[in-house]
This record gives structure tokens, sequence and C-alpha cells, in this order.
């Protein structure tokens, strides 16, 4: 009787240290839920975020959850599947598609685009391989770069082999391998080339070699006229809110950023990329191996590979992630591969730093205190301007920055909004170009800024001075053929 009395009292004891041990871990778990939903809503407070987000820990889902509106007219808040278009997160997709192809003996990564193209002109498609393509190395222009774009290009339906011919098979801007440049019509032309090889439209292929095959029931290539339960509206936020997104016909986007998905459709794509569900590993290797430096980091096939310490920590881990931006959406897919931790942010209003959001999660789960955002100096000073005069918010901006310099957040493109919005909406020419010149002051180093000022010196009709400041951003930015090409017509119209 004694003895059984023992063994139970032992495993009761340990039966105790179990469950203690259990409600510690689920405590700390609850935790880190409550802290990752209030850093959401002080970005949803401060910097606008209208979308969803999904994060797994060591591969498990720990949270998910909307924020906003994915229909503001309507009310109709965010979900976790409510659908979003992706914009460049789409090239993840194609070069899996790429390298399936490859592993079936179709397509040679050092096989030429005029192998796969016949209708690409020879002289340049012979020199260009399928993996510059891949790695934004091949020097083709990039179509969504030229400066008419948007304007006169954007609303208009293409087929394939007319966009090609049309605006992906301009003159090399450099030799091919030479250097990477992020380019879209590299990744058209990856779409172009597995249409071509595989005899299937482009969302076919993808829907029979990677959405069936792992349920992906809720990606798709996106249609303006289709009907589709839970898709969210693109914004734009601006300092009186939002607006409607201008409109993009889905055509020109294609194989580099035309695809829709949910925070739980992109964990089941993580999950399956730790597999070989779809890919044998020794190509998986290759998709991920760090080919060309990007971004701080390196660039592999459809997604950028950096190593990054921990706050608090030495350590570092490998990260491969994407990120995406699209009429009225912008979009990251954050994979922390060393832990297998996974941040998945989708919004339906561009503006938000989504990689501080990720970094901050990842700060929580790793047990750290995230860097939490603060509140935009644009928006401050644009109520001084609506309750008193630019001049106003001018001094203002020198005081706070002066006296409260971390209270605010005084990055360059926060008095570019403000100028912009100065120029584009409430038509003040005078007051944008003040603005613009006090930001070329705070930040003399950042291209843009004087990409701005020029846009209101022309509308100014001071050309001279639009000329200098164009020529301003190109000395910041060389090479850059957008603003090259908006100084030359500044200059003809001189």
């Amino acid at each position: 009787m004694e003895r059984n009395l023992r063994v139970f009292s032992v495993r009761a004891a340990v039966l105790i240290a179990l469950i203690v041990f259990i409600f510690q871990a689920w405590s700390f778990s609850q935790d880190k839920v409550a802290q990752i939903d209030e850093l959401m809503k002080l970005y949803q407070e401060y910097e606008g975020f209208n979308g969803t987000v999904l994060v797994a820990e060591s591969g498990k889902v720990i949270f998910k959850k909307g924020y906003g509106m994915a229909n503001v007219e309507w009310n109709i808040l965010h979900k976790p599947d409510t659908k979003f278009r992706l914009g460049s997160v789409t090239k993840q997709f194609t070069s899996m598609l790429i390298m399936q192809l490859v592993n079936e003996g179709k397509i040679s990564l050092e096989g030429k685009l005029s192998d796969y193209l016949p209708y690409y002109r020879k002289d340049t498609g012979g020199k260009v391989t399928v993996h510059h393509l891949l790695v934004h190395s091949s020097g083709i222009p990039s179509y969504t770069n030229k400066p008419n774009f948007f304007q006169d290009i954007s609303r208009d339906r293409y087929g394939v082999e007319e966009f090609v011919k049309k605006h992906c098979s301009d003159d090399f801007e450099f030799e091919p391998g030479e250097k990477f440049s992020y380019n879209n019509s590299g990744y058209f032309l990856l779409g172009a080339i597995i249409e071509e090889i595989t005899g299937k439209p482009y969302e076919e292929a993808l829907k029979e070699r990677i959405f069936d095959p792992l349920g992906m029931t809720s990606t798709g290539y996106d249609h303006h006229d289709t009907i589709m339960p839970h898709r969210a509206t693109g914004y734009n936020l601006t300092l009186d809110g939002f607006e409607n997104a201008p409109y993009l016909d889905m055509s020109l986007p294609y194989a580099a950023g035309s695809l829709y998905s949910t925070v739980e459709d992109l964990y089941i794509w993580d999950r399956a990329l730790y597999t070989e569900k779809l890919l044998p590993n020794k190509w998986i290797e290759v998709m991920f191996q760090p080919h060309i430096k990007a971004f701080g980091g390196h660039y592999a096939y459809g997604w950028s590979i950096t190593e990054r310490k921990i706050t608090g920590s030495e350590d570092k881990k490998r990260h491969i992630s994407h990120g995406g931006g699209i009429n009225g959406f912008n979009t990251l897919i954050d994979r922390q591969v060393t832990d297998q931790h996974l941040v998945v942010l989708l919004n339906s209003a561009p503006g938000a730093s989504l990689g501080n959001m990720s970094k901050g999660i990842l700060d929580i789960i790793y047990g750290q205190t995230p860097k939490k955002p603060i509140q935009s100096i644009a928006d401050v000073l644009y109520q001084t301007v609506l309750k008193k005069d630019v001049k106003t918010a001018v001094a203002q901006y020198d005081d706070m920055k002066d006296k409260r310099p971390k209270d605010y957040n005084f990055r360059p493109t926060e008095l570019i909004k403000l100028g912009n919005h100065l120029l584009n909406k409430m038509k003040d020419v005078d007051g944008a170009i003040e603005i613009l010149n006090l930001n070329a002051k705070a930040h003399p180093k950042f291209a843009y800024t004087y990409v701005s000022l020029a846009e209101a010196y022309m509308k100014k009709d001071k050309k001279n001075m639009a000329i200098k400041n164009y020529a301003k951003a190109l000395e910041l930015n060389p090479g850059n053929t957008m603003i090259l090409d908006m100084l030359n017509k500044a200059a003809e119209e001189e």
C-alpha cells in the first residue's frame, strides 16, 4: 500500500508539473498573440494598414486576423479569407512553374529566350537566358518603367504575344548578366515561355500544377470582370482618407503580378515549400540559391534572400521573402526558414511599411520588444495647412524635428506625400514647391524628392528649374530610365 501511494504521488507530481508547463506555454503563446494584435492596431492607426495578417510559429498558425475594411463603401470588414491582389508575390509562382519545366527537361536555365519564343527578336533574344529573366539581369527594359505606362498603356487589354512584341522587346539597357535591375518584363516573358512550352494559358498551368495539387482554392489569376466572393477593393490612402485605386487591366501584370490569394492559402504555399510536393529538393535548392546581389542581400528565383539579426542577439536567421505592389494593394510573404516562422501581410491601401510590421512580429515571436510605429509628420502638418497655411506648417516641421525627433515619422516620403497632395489634390503649386524644397533640405540625398519638385516646377511653367531637379534626381539615381525620359521631355519643351 505504501509503495502504491509513493508511485501515485510521483505520477501526480509529474502530471501537475506537465499541466503547469502546458499552462505556462499557453500563457506565453497567448501573450504573443496579444502583443501582435496590439502592434497591428498601432499600424492600422498610424500607417493606415488595411488588410489581413497571418503568423505561424515553427510551422503552426498562432495568429490570423483582419484589420479595416475590405470594402469601405459597404463597411465590409477584412477577414482571413479576404482575397487580395498579390502584385509581385506572383513572381514566386512563375518561378516554380519554370523550375517544374526545368525538372521535366523541357526548359534549360541556360536556354535562350529566342529558343522558346520563336516570335521574339533574335538579336537580343539570343543573348538572354532563362536564368537572366529569373534574377532580373536580362538588360531588357521593364515596361512598368516607361513614363507613359500608367497614363497611356495600363488600361488597355493585350494578348501575350502582342504585348511581348510591343512592350517587352526594346533594346538592352545593359548587357545580359551584367547586373541586377528589377524587371517586370522579364517575368512577363517567363509567363510567355510557360505558355509556349505547356501549350496552355499561364493561369491554367498554375491551377493544374500548383493550386489544385496543394488545395489552394482561394488563389488564382485575377480578372476584373469575374464575380469573386470575398474580393478586397483596392484603395489609395491619401491625407483625406481612402479613395478608389485607378483601374489596371490585369492582362498587363500577367506572370509578373496578376494573381490573387488569401493569407490562409499563402500559409499552405509556405508549408509546401518545405516538402517535395511540387519540386524535388535538388531543384528547390537551386530555386532558393542566392544568385545575385540585390536589396541588401541576394535575389534567387522569384525570392529575396537575406540573413537578418534578431533584435537583442547576434544570431542571424535566413529569410526568404518577397513583397508586391499593384494599384490599390501592397503585400508581403516573409519566411524565416531557419525556425520555420512565417508572416503574411496583405494590404488593400498601399503605404504601410509591411517590412517593419513583419520585423516587429518576429521580434515578438523571439521574446523581444518590437519597435512600434509612430505618427506620420505629414498627417500633423496637413492639419496645420488646413487650419492655417503652408508657412506655419514649415515652421512647425522644423520645431518638431528639433524638439521631438522620435515622436513622429520624419522619413523622406512623408513630405513628398504632403507636397504631392498639395500639388495634385489642392492645386496649390506654390505650397507644394515650398514643402518639397523643405524635404530637399532635410533629405538632400533622396532622389524622388527632386522628381516631385521637378513636376511641381513644370506645373509652375518653370522648365529650367524642372530640368535642374530632374538632373539632380538622375545624378542620385543614375541609370533610372524613367527619370531620364522625364528629363529629356522637359528639355524638349524648354
